[in-house]
């Protein structure tokens, strides 16, 4: 997608006030990102966590959902995560996104054109904004990697993730199960 050179977009509400275009656009401190719709795997996998997390979060006041969503991590940064676990406001059914705050959990499925920015940049701004855990799942290696904030390295997991957030919400995630062939 073309930008016009006599409009950057660097603030959320210049982002907010592009046309529906159909793909999804982001800010990322600043810098603004671009990438098509996903593909039907990616919107599998999606669904697969959906579901897998949904009982993990059960007992808790959150919810886990699936983008879009245009979640405000700070003044020049809004992400739309495949999937993300937040606290909802008594009032959810008329809360803005920019009423959610900061999700404990995000996760992005990566595809070839996003797996530099998502291991990358977008690590960086949700741990700096005080994401507790990000997971990368990354389809074509078959495993999630699971970032916290002062990791150096992640924790790869191919089989199962064992993981526990400080909200309450634990449980273990089939990795292999994301990636099977059929439910």
């Amino acid at each position: 997608m073309a930008m016009s050179a006599q409009h950057a977009i660097t603030t959320i509400e210049d982002l907010l006030a592009l046309p529906s275009d159909g793909l999804r656009h982001e800010l990322l401190d600043g810098d603004h990102a671009v990438t098509p719709a996903p593909s039907v795997g990616h919107q599998v996998v999606v669904v697969r966590l959906l579901s897998a997390l949904k009982a993990s979060f059960a007992s808790t006041d959150l919810a886990v959902l699936a983008s879009p969503a245009d979640i405000h991590l700070g003044p020049r940064t809004l992400v739309q995560p495949d999937v993300f676990a937040i606290r909802l406001p008594d009032d959810w059914s008329r809360a803005s996104w920019g009423e959610i705050g900061i999700p404990c959990l995000a996760i992005e499925v990566i595809s070839p054109a996003s797996a530099r920015r998502d291991r990358g940049i977008k690590r960086d701004v949700y741990l700096s904004a005080g994401v507790e855990e990000y997971w990368i799942v990354d389809i074509d290696s078959r495993l999630v990697e699971r970032w916290r904030a002062g990791d150096e390295k992640p924790e790869i997991a191919h089989t199962e993730l064992r993981w526990s957030l400080r909200v309450g919400a634990s449980g273990v995630l089939s990795v292999a199960a994301l990636f099977a062939d059929r439910d």
